[in-house]
């Protein structure tokens, strides 16, 4: 099996060498030996990169990506800490769309003031509240332009 070095692993990957290392020195990843100076990788690292790759864009910390893979190097998912993200990804998603829509309303509202706005002014307070789900609907707004509301 023919080994990657550090510069092609990460070429391929878009991980810059000093990452690469600092994975390695926290025992995310581990390279064979080297060739030279530069590290020596098996292939298999490329496809342990894209799951540290994803484990980040899901909000895990590296600690928690690392508790993922079993001494031996296999990996090991928590479903329930899944599941737990993936609810509070939801919750993201819902306060997010909130924001959206109250900027979207912002853009588009053709009041004078946006503090005269009774449908802003709903959209405000709606989003100040934190962790509550919430049903989005469109209603009109009284000057004109469409506005979102919480339920």
């Amino acid at each position: 099996m023919k080994m990657l070095d550090i510069g092609e692993v990460a070429e391929r990957t878009g991980v810059p060498p000093s990452t690469l290392r600092y994975y390695e020195e926290i025992g995310l990843i581990r390279s064979f030996g080297r060739h030279g100076l530069r590290r020596q990788f098996d292939p298999d690292v490329l496809l342990r990169l894209s799951l540290i790759a994803l484990g980040k864009t899901a909000g895990f910390s590296l600690v928690e990506i690392a508790a993922m893979f079993r001494r031996d190097g296999q990996l090991d998912l928590p479903r329930a800490e899944l599941r737990a993200k993936a609810d509070e990804l939801q919750r993201q998603m819902v306060d997010l769309r909130v924001l959206r829509d109250a900027l979207r309303h912002v853009a588009d509202c053709p009041a004078p003031s946006h503090l005269e706005c009774p449908s802003f002014r709903k959209l405000l307070k709606a989003a100040s509240r934190t962790g509550e789900s919430a049903k989005i609907e469109r209603v009109p707004c009284r000057s004109g332009a469409p506005s979102p509301r919480r339920a």
